[in-house]
C-alpha cells in the first residue's frame, strides 16, 4: 500500500522556488551602508499616498495550507457532515486530492509562496508559483462590490478596498470542488474569505484570514500569517502535471490499527507543541478522550514512541531521562526535519 506525500514535507523541506538572477538586484528598494537590503526601512506608499504592497513576498513557515485545524479541539468548528466528508478523504489518503490532480486549492493557496504582488490605483494582482502550477488572482480597488449571483470558481472573485492603513480584500463566488486545506476539509459555494493586509515596514507584512461558511462552518474561522519580502531573487517556473507519474500510485485505505496499547497516562506525555529549532510551533499533538492526535489525525501506536497515522507515521525522541524533546515525521519523501519540543 503506498501512500501520499504529505504537504507537511513541502513546508518543512528547505526547497527553494525561487532562482537567483545572476549579478541582478532588486531595483529601488531601501539597502544599507553595506549594501545589504533595509527590510526595516519604512513602509513605501503610492502617490496617492496609500502603502504600496508590490513586491515578492514569502509566507513565513506555517502549517494552514496542510491542515487549516492545528488542534483537534478546534474540530469542532466543522458542521458533522462536513467532518464525515473530511474522515472520508483522510481514510482515502486523499487519493482525490486537489493537489494530486495538480488542481488549485483557492484560498488556502495564500499560506505557501513565493508571490508576487503588483499594485495599481484601481486594481491589484497577485502572481502566484504553487504546486498546482502558476496562477493570478486579480483584486478589484476600484469601489465596485461583489456581484450576488457569481458563477462559482476554483478562486473565487475578490474586490478591495482600504481601511486608513490595511488592505481588506473579499473574495466569494468559490465552487464547492475545491478543498478548504490539502488534507481534505471541504468547503461550499457559501464559503466568504476576508483578508486584511498591513505592510509594517519595507519588508514585512502581517494577514489576517478570515473563513466563513454557512454550510460547513459552526463559525467564522481565523488565521494569522507573517510575510517577508524576497529581494533580488524571482520565481521559477513550475508545471505540476508535466511528466506526473504518480497519482496511479495514490490508492489504499488506512487501517488504524494499533499494534501495542499504551495508557492515557503514556500518551499524555507526548501532548504539547513542535516546531524548527528556535521558530515558533508548526504543529500540535493533543491528548483528547485517551485518543492522540497530529493535528486533528489520530495516531496509533506501534511501538512506544512510533505512530502511525492516515497522514504518515510519527516518531517522538526521548532524551536519557524519559522527556520528550522532538519528533520526526517519516513521510513518503523521506525523514524530514526533526521538530523541537516547545512546550
Amino acid at each position: 500500500m503506498q501512500r501520499t506525500a504529505i504537504p507537511a514535507a513541502l513546508l518543512l523541506l528547505p526547497v527553494s522556488l525561487c532562482a537567483q538572477w545572476p549579478n541582478v538586484r532588486t531595483p529601488g528598494i531601501p539597502r544599507t551602508a553595506d549594501g545589504k537590503p533595509d527590510l526595516t526601512a519604512p513602509v513605501p506608499r503610492t502617490a496617492d499616498g496609500k502603502p504600496d504592497l508590490s513586491g515578492l513576498w514569502m509566507p513565513e513557515t506555517n502549517m494552514n495550507m496542510a491542515d487549516i485545524i492545528q488542534n483537534i479541539k478546534d474540530e469542532v468548528i466543522f458542521k458533522p457532515a462536513a467532518e464525515a466528508i473530511f474522515q472520508k478523504r483522510i481514510a482515502d489518503y486523499k487519493k482525490d486530492g486537489i493537489y494530486a490532480r495538480c488542481l488549485p486549492l483557492g484560498p488556502g493557496d495564500i499560506f505557501v509562496g513565493p508571490f508576487r504582488i503588483i499594485q495599481s490605483p484601481t486594481e491589484i494582482a497577485l502572481l502566484r508559483n504553487r504546486i498546482a502550477g502558476d496562477d493570478y488572482r486579480q483584486i478589484f480597488v476600484d469601489g465596485r462590490e461583489l456581484p450576488k449571483d457569481l458563477n462559482p470558481t476554483w478562486r473565487g472573485y475578490s474586490v478591495g478596498r482600504w481601511e486608513a492603513d490595511r488592505l481588506v480584500v473579499e473574495t466569494g463566488g468559490f465552487n464547492d470542488s475545491g478543498w478548504l486545506d490539502s488534507v481534505g476539509h471541504p468547503r461550499s459555494e457559501k464559503l466568504h474569505v476576508t483578508e486584511r493586509f498591513r505592510r509594517v515596514d519595507f519588508g514585512h507584512i502581517q494577514l489576517q484570514i478570515t473563513f466563513e461558511d454557512p454550510d460547513t462552518l459552526t463559525g467564522p474561522l481565523t488565521r494569522q500569517l507573517a510575510l517577508n519580502y524576497l529581494p533580488d531573487t524571482e520565481m521559477l517556473e513550475n508545471v505540476c502535471n508535466e511528466n506526473e507519474r504518480d497519482r496511479a500510485h495514490f490508492v489504499g485505505h488506512f487501517p488504524g490499527e494499533s499494534k501495542v496499547k499504551l495508557s492515557a497516562a503514556a500518551l499524555a506525555k507526548y501532548a504539547g507543541e513542535y516546531g524548527l529549532g528556535q521558530g515558533p510551533p508548526l504543529v500540535t499533538v493533543t491528548l483528547l478522550n485517551d485518543q492522540l492526535y497530529f493535528w486533528d489525525f489520530p495516531l496509533f501506536p506501534q511501538s512506544d514512541t512510533l505512530f502511525d497515522s492516515s497522514l504518515d507515521s510519527i516518531e517522538f525522541s526521548l532524551d536519557a531521562g524519559g522527556e520528550v524533546t522532538g519528533l520526526t515525521i517519516i513521510a513518503s519523501l523521506g525523514e524530514l526535519p526533526r521538530l523541537v519540543r516547545k512546550r
